[in-house]
């Protein structure tokens, strides 16, 4: 009786002259967008495989799930690579009902981002348009579309909390995040976070929260970087980023700052990297066995450097084979140069 009241009601409410006039235009256009978006954001279930001991055979069995969305019309999807990680199946589920396997095409789980991709067949996947994460205003509204709880294409809404945030993760730290107080839960993990046109501009990839449920504290690896990794993992199954050739380390950085002075040191040269082509010079043992400065990079492409988490985080904004002014200071002064920045191997 309670579903047939419900069916009569909205009945009713559909052929009610007017029904729906009421909205505001603010509303009219959420609506818009989310309809608009909808049918580019899936639903991903992931399997892993276990042995069964008793049957002595392995089988797979449910092990996650996580959002993803369209970045192309030949069936590539983007998500988090924490919702694949360890996957022996994944499941991308559609807004039209159907469920399709994917194949994992390439990760990189120091952006926590993941590529995977369908059979497309028949259809005509619909990509998000894609924004500008660089021009980003704090209080500026978004969206985010996921399917937290299993609970499938969800709208939440918010505005940009916070830019350049960063966050631990397994292999390090991910740097330049956006902050949003739209409700993230588990299961939106790998969604998008739109403008208020509707424009792709970060990843949903993490909460901050005690309890482990949405507390308006969410995180979303942005846009810009996503357009220099997907590309290249879509294209190589792997994210090479641009690097100088040189090693640090964030301890030693510190000792110099302690020293008044301020930058990442160079520990290493790779032989015949852009560094030891430019001809930078690394740090070396001093007789009793301390650390003797060489070369201490603070500044690149017009961008102070304090550390060495600095200098990765501007190497991050670059493609390979770009030339990029350097500062860096040796024997009490700066020198100013030019580099190419190489690939990673």
């Amino acid at each position: 009786m309670k579903k047939l009241a419900a069916c009569l009601c909205l009945c009713l409410a559909a052929a009610t002259p007017g029904y729906g006039e009421d909205l505001t235009a603010p509303e009219l256009r959420l609506i818009s967008l989310f309809e608009a978006s909808k049918s580019s954001v899936v639903s991903i279930t992931t399997g892993q495989r276990r042995l069964d001991p008793m049957m002595r055979r392995s089988e797979i069995v449910p092990s996650g799930s996580g959002s993803g969305f369209f970045w192309d019309e030949q069936g590539h999807v983007v998500t988090n690579a924490h919702v694949i990680r360890g996957a022996a199946r994944a499941d991308v589920h559609l807004a039209d009902g159907r469920v399709l396997p994917a194949r994992l095409v390439g990760a990189a789980p120091q952006y926590d981002l993941a590529v995977l991709r369908i059979d497309v067949m028949d259809m005509s996947p619909k990509a998000l348009k894609t924004g500008d994460s660089g021009v980003l205003k704090v209080g500026q509204s978004v969206l985010a579309i996921g399917n937290p709880f299993g609970l499938d294409w969800t709208l939440t809404t918010g505005i940009v909390s916070a830019l350049d945030r960063e966050i631990p993760t397994s292999t390090g730290e991910i740097e330049g995040l956006i902050q949003t107080d739209a409700a993230i839960n588990p299961g939106n993990s790998g969604g998008p976070l739109l403008d208020s046109s509707g424009r792709l501009i970060g990843v949903n990839t993490a909460i901050f929260s005690p309890s482990g449920a949405s507390a308006g504290i969410g995180f979303s690896v942005p846009v810009d970087m996503v357009k220099r990794v997907v590309p290249q993992l879509i294209s190589t199954g792997a994210y090479k980023p641009p690097v100088l050739g040189i090693r640090f380390d964030p301890r030693i950085d510190a000792l110099a700052l302690e020293n008044g002075i301020e930058g990442a040191v160079i520990l290493a040269v790779e032989p015949d990297g852009p560094a030891d082509l430019a001809g930078l010079e690394p740090a070396r043992r001093g007789p009793a066995g301390s650390v003797e400065l060489g070369d201490v990079i603070q500044e690149l492409a017009g961008r102070r450097i304090s550390n060495g988490g600095d200098l990765q985080a501007v190497l991050d904004d670059f493609e390979p084979g770009a030339t990029v002014a350097l500062t860096v200071w040796r024997d009490r002064e700066e020198r100013r140069l030019e580099i190419e920045l190489a690939a990673a191997r």
